[in-house]
């Protein structure tokens, strides 16, 4: 499982005659204001654009994660982002189409909103003419009066109008229905975009297709108060080609955190893609070429067996967002523990989060290779174990257990032991 010695460098595909042509191929844009316009300002003098990421978790996720690249493919062509992280919005929450935002704490919100700053962060450059700028709407709305936000902003609103927004109507429609503090919830994002155009001359949002509402919020209220006209595009939300749900993994979300989504298990998601998904992962998550994505797709088609593409994508969105270094670790654990490498040669760290991810149980020190054995259900009883290890075919550590009375030692780092059953029946032994 060779990787890349590097990443792709990150750059815009210069086969495309503008910007706007790379996107719509690479699969990005799924609504849009006038696109004759959107083609001419991206292909045009630097405009300032944004995105917005409310702190409704510690983390950012996979869904999140395809702002992050969008925006930074703009940033290489020569265009200024805003990365908002919303303290304000985050404390009311945006409407979900089925049930009520668990309201947080401020300070729990402020200190997600520290964390999801360091992740976007990552993705930006600070840098040059166009470096990037970070922004809070709780800058402008901590001070605002209820009664000069209703002035203001709320008289440019029609009720009508808001209540045919997908995510409110969808809400009307449930047995939840929805609190006017969320129903407010596209006034607060419309004023974010209006904020934004008058500080830095901000005339283009981007977001999820599902956020189109609140993107059209913003686009109607700076036409009305400001009389100009401003853009807003949604990228798609990505489902599997067998319609599941892209980026949840056996019901939990991939996070963009390594503490709460190991590198490990994050490059794990990405390299077992399946093939009829992966042509399109390459163009939305990496930086390859359209010539390389080609060639990607060819290999997938002529020998599927060698996996190259998922290999190629898990190297590379790994190494995007959790660096070279921790993605080569990723890769030599999973190698290690399908046999082509040495496990004691692993860092302890990323050695446990890759046991994390196998059958593993929590046993004494001391305990018997039988006994962890059932206790990991690589075997059912016992007297099963006791035939495996008399076959030949059980391994602790990479060592062939000899004798059924042997124990788990935790002999690699970490303090933690691997069972092999057979070539390809694997599970971890963390000691107390």
């Amino acid at each position: 499982m060779t990787a890349p010695a590097e990443t792709a460098v990150q750059a815009n595909d210069p086969s495309f005659e503008t910007l706007w042509d790379e996107l719509v191929w690479r699969g990005l844009i799924h609504v849009s204001t006038d696109e004759g316009a959107l083609r001419e300002l991206l292909d045009g003098d630097p405009i300032v654009y944004y995105c917005g990421f409310d702190p409704t978790a510690p983390s950012l996720h996979l869904g999140h994660l395809v702002q992050l690249l969008t925006m930074r493919r703009m940033q290489l062509a020569g265009h200024r982002p805003l990365g908002l992280v919303g303290g304000a919005t985050g404390l009311i929450g945006d409407p979900r189409p089925t049930s009520e935002r668990m309201m947080q704490t401020k300070e729990t919100v402020a200190e997600w909103v520290a964390e999801l700053r360091g992740q976007i962060e990552r993705f930006l450059s600070f840098e040059g003419d166009n470096a990037a700028r970070m922004t809070n709407n709780l800058d402008w709305t901590s001070g605002l009066s209820a009664i000069d936000f209703l002035r203001d902003v709320g008289k440019h609103y029609r009720v009508g109008t808001m209540l045919k927004k997908d995510a409110v109507s969808a809400r009307l429609n449930s047995d939840a229905g929805i609190s006017y503090t969320e129903f407010s919830y596209q006034l607060l994002q419309g004023m974010d975009f209006l904020e934004q155009y008058r500080r830095y001359d901000c005339v283009l949002q981007t977001g999820g297709s599902d956020q189109w509402g609140n993107l059209t919020s913003g686009t109607d209220l700076i036409h009305r108060v400001e009389g100009v006209s401003v853009h807003a595009f949604g990228t798609p939300l990505i489902t599997n080609s067998d319609g599941t749900k892209f980026g949840k993994s056996e019901g939990n979300a991939i996070w963009l955190d390594p503490a709460m989504c190991s590198p490990y298990a994050f490059y794990q998601f990405w390299l077992n893609t399946d093939d009829r998904d992966v042509a399109e992962r390459l163009k939305v998550f990496t930086f390859l070429t359209r010539d390389e994505i080609s060639e990607y797709e060819r290999l997938v088609r002529d020998e599927p067996f060698r996996r190259a593409a998922q290999k190629r994508l898990a190297f590379e969105v790994t190494a995007t967002a959790h660096g070279i270094d921790a993605t080569n670790k990723a890769i030599a654990a999973s190698e290690a523990l399908f046999g082509k490498g040495d496990l004691a040669a692993l860092d302890a760290a990323t050695l446990q989060a890759a046991l994390g991810e196998l059958p593993n149980a929590t046993l004494a020190t001391g305990t018997s290779v039988i006994d962890a054995l059932v206790a990991t259900e690589l075997v059912s009883s016992a007297s099963e174990a006791r035939r495996a290890i008399t076959q030949g075919g059980v391994s602790v550590d990479g060592a062939k257990v000899a004798s059924d009375d042997e124990k788990i030692t935790g002999s690699l780092p970490g303090g933690v032991s691997v069972i092999r059953r057979g070539k390809k029946s694997l599970a971890g032994v963390f000691l107390r």
